[in-house]
């Protein structure tokens, strides 16, 4: 992926910077909302990008890393498991040398082993985790941070393909296999016209349609959807002997799961390969969402002896399909109003089908990206769809130009109240200044009331805009002074609905610090971002009153969003907007999510570095089970830091900030005994 001239004027280290907090929010969108916000070849380049730096310049690789761990954490809603083996995610190749590439890696590992492979379609769909205790299903999880999943057993119940009991002789005492939950094609498309005739959002792809079915908390909802099931892997099993990927999927058969019937077994690299170009080509026959092949060592002695760097396995490796593209007309280019005031184009375009999906829009970026790629209006395009949410336009075909087309200019005037458009000093994107401009309220609304944030049912976008026309409110904090009279006076809604949105909008008072803080919508403030915050500074208040320096010395904090957090506080409006919601009762303290109740109760742990007794999942699980909590990065409130071999960044901070650094053997005693020594 190109550079932009202001990201080429970066340094490495600010470069890096910029692509982990790129990388973070793509992962949360992904796997936590449902909701990608760039292709899989965008996300791809970025990864590969930091990955690059990370090799070139080592002080800027830490455990911390996107490419040291797998996206996503776990969502709200949901009771988290904890995997008894970490659910890695694949190095990706994107050809037939870089395919090349790991297997002589491979080869240099385990010089003298006799390889073979089997290679399988890669679904694209939601990684689950399934545990069964002498054959009956006891918990299904998603994946999740990797470490971390969603217990969504009861939703996974009502899946008809995953088994309830095993078949066969002879049983494992104890068995978690891995799959994939998918949504075929036929039934993605027959949910979404049915969302289209309900006036309901439709979901981007059937990956996401999958997710989104499977993580509803009423699992009433996930019954009514077309989910199914590919089980491809097993995690743990005790009392049965398995020796190979192959002898894997044919126990998965026998014991009752279905298992793709398009998995080969092969003897070479060339066999892989063909294998792959073929399902590329029958890709569009299949009915479900591939988006390419999964390549396996077949020996479980050797995948054991390869193991894992980072995030990813050795033994296996994707090899992903180009993404899909077509070529149409652009008949304009409109604009719309973000939340936080950006202008943001986007491409009318004749209607074409790509992917099985018929695309009229498409992302533009911002007007630099426009007039660097030469985009025009009537230009015919490239268009790219990799699956993902936002289709968007590659480039003009500049030797079909006519000469009619036409130079794209920025409207001069917000489109939707008029204001004069701006653009800040150094920053890619144009806003609208105007804090009161309806259309970046109504966005700003629909921000809060989500899931993620104040998680308020009932109040879609049209209802927001409902409000805010009829003038009952100014700001979400408005919201905590409606009534059910105030609510029954808009059109369309009745008592019933008028009585649970009330009910709702009161039940949001008590969501946790980090979703009020994310609610608010401060640019670059993430729900992760914001739940380091709560934990740094424990309050609302102690957040607002915190100066640029201060935010920057929280772990996780960069310079650009410690900067947007201090200018979004220094706001006099949004002062008042936080006395608003204190005042309305919202929740002002941190209540830190520790475990239960035990001898190391009130006491925050810390770790980073390797451990060579236990790992460190294994180690925070028992400090936990101790009634530890465990923080999020280096903080104040951090009340010892454990450091391992090749300890990195938190080992400085904390030496900066005098919080005690201890050792694994003082580690080991505090889980042994149960308590600090003196």
């Amino acid at each position: 992926m190109a550079l932009s001239a202001q990201d080429a004027e970066l340094s490495p280290a600010q470069r890096a910077e910029q692509l982990r907090h790129e990388i973070e929010q793509a992962n949360y969108n992904y796997h936590v909302l449902d909701n990608p916000t760039i292709s899989d070849g965008e996300y791809d380049a970025l990864v590969r990008e930091l990955r690059a730096l990370e090799e070139r310049f080592p002080e800027l690789r830490s455990d911390e890393s996107p490419t040291q761990r797998v996206g996503g954490d776990v969502a709200r809603g949901f009771k988290p498991v904890r995997h008894p083996r970490p659910m890695l995610s694949l190095a990706n190749a994107f050809n037939r040398d870089e395919l090349q590439a790991w297997y002589d890696r491979v080869l240099r590992l385990v010089p003298n082993a006799a390889l073979t492979f089997v290679v399988e379609p890669k679904i694209d769909g939601l990684a689950i985790a399934l545990t069964y205790r002498d054959g009956d299903f006891v918990l299904g999880a998603t994946r999740g941070s990797g470490i971390e999943g969603e217990d969504v057993t009861e939703n996974l119940r009502t899946v008809k393909e995953v088994p309830q009991h095993l078949h066969g002789e002879p049983l494992p005492r104890l068995l978690e296999v891995r799959g994939e939950i998918y949504m075929p094609t036929e039934g993605f498309e027959a949910l979404n016209a049915r969302r289209a005739e309900e006036g309901q959002t439709l979901f981007a792809n059937p990956r996401n349609s999958a997710a989104g079915s499977l993580r509803q908390l009423d699992p009433q909802v996930t019954a009514g959807r077309p989910l199914c099931l590919f089980a491809y892997a097993v995690g743990q099993v005790d009392g049965v002997r398995l020796e190979s990927q192959w002898d894997i999927l044919q126990h998965l058969r026998q014991w009752g799961f279905p298992v793709n019937g398009l998995d080969q077994e092969v003897q070479t690299l060339d066999e892989v390969w063909a294998f792959c170009q073929d399902l590329q080509e029958r890709r569009d026959r299949l009915p479900y969402e591939i988006d390419g092949c999964v390549v396996k060592i077949n020996s479980l002695a050797i995948q054991d002896e390869l193991g894992a760097v980072g995030r990813e396995p050795r033994w296996a490796i994707a090899y992903k399909f180009p993404p899909r593209q077509s070529t149409t007309r652009l008949l304009d280019i409109r604009v719309n109003v973000g939340r936080t005031g950006t202008i943001n184009p986007y491409a009318v375009l004749e209607p074409v089908v790509i992917g099985g999906t018929t695309v009229q829009l498409a992302t533009l970026h911002n007007e630099d990206d426009i007039h660097r790629k030469d985009i025009r209006i009537g230009d015919r395009v490239i268009v790219q769809r990799a699956g993902d949410v936002i289709p968007q336009v590659v480039k003009p075909i500049v030797e079909d130009r006519t000469g009619s087309e036409e130079i794209y200019r920025l409207p001069e005037f917000c489109p939707s109240c008029g204001a004069r458009i701006v653009r800040p000093e150094g920053e890619a994107m144009a806003r609208c200044p105007n804090g009161a401009c309806p259309a970046q309220l109504v966005r700003t609304l629909e921000h809060f009331v989500s899931e993620p944030a104040m998680d308020i049912r009932g109040l879609g976008i049209r209802v927001g805009e409902e409000l805010l026309n009829h003038g009952l409110i100014r700001s979400p904090a408005d919201l905590y002074r409606l009534t059910r009279q105030d609510l029954i006076t808009l059109p369309g809604i009745q008592e019933k609905s008028a009585d649970n949105l009330v009910r709702a909008i009161a039940t949001s008072t008590g969501r946790p610090l980090a979703n009020v803080i994310f609610a608010l919508g401060i640019r670059y403030v993430g729900l992760q971002t914001a739940e380091l915050l709560a934990h740094a500074f424990g309050s609302m208040e102690e957040l607002r009153q915190a100066s640029r320096e201060q935010l920057e010395a929280v772990e996780g904090i960069g310079s650009k969003t410690a900067a947007s957090i201090a200018e979004w506080m220094a706001q006099p409006q949004n002062a008042a907007y936080l006395d608003a919601l204190r005042d309305a009762g919202v929740t002002w303290e941190d209540q830190p999510d520790g475990g239960e109740a035990g001898p190391l109760s009130g006491t925050t742990f810390l770790l980073t570095g390797r451990l060579e007794s236990l790992t460190r999942g294994q180690a925070e699980a028992r400090l936990r089970d101790l009634g530890a909590t465990i923080a999020p990065g280096m903080s104040k409130g951090v009340d010892y830091l454990v450091a391992g071999a090749d300890a990195g960044s938190k080992l400085d901070k904390a030496r900066k900030m005098g919080t005690p650094v201890k050792d694994e053997d003082w580690l080991l005693s505090v889980i042994e005994t149960g308590k600090l020594p003196a």
